[in-house]
């Protein structure tokens, strides 16, 4: 059984395994680039650590790419008196690969 974490980056909690890409918060870093990730749990077949809170930055990771996802529309409407507001949203991520757990 592969090795697993449990990391924790923009307030957000992310189960993680080795080679993984995901998209999470946007970090400032550039594209290549290595980070380290706090991490909250690692298990490895019946083995399980737990943090208290957190075991420190044992998961690493490298940037693949920063982008923007699609365009969501906001629309604020209010019945019989003429307003109407569209604002459109594009959140900014990073995706990330894991390389060392």
């Amino acid at each position: 059984m592969a090795k697993i974490a449990i990391i924790k980056t923009g307030g957000k909690q992310y189960k993680v395994s080795q080679d993984q890409v995901l998209k999470i918060e946007k970090i400032d870093a550039a594209d290549g680039a290595a980070l380290k990730f706090q991490t909250l749990m690692v298990a490895d077949g019946d083995k399980v650590e737990l943090g208290r809170p957190s075991l420190g930055d044992l998961v690493e990771g490298k940037v693949v790419e920063q982008g923007r996802k699609d365009k969501i529309s906001v629309i604020k409407f209010k019945n019989k008196t003429r307003y109407k507001r569209n604002v459109g949203h594009r959140q900014p991520f990073t995706k990330v690969k894991i390389t060392k757990i």
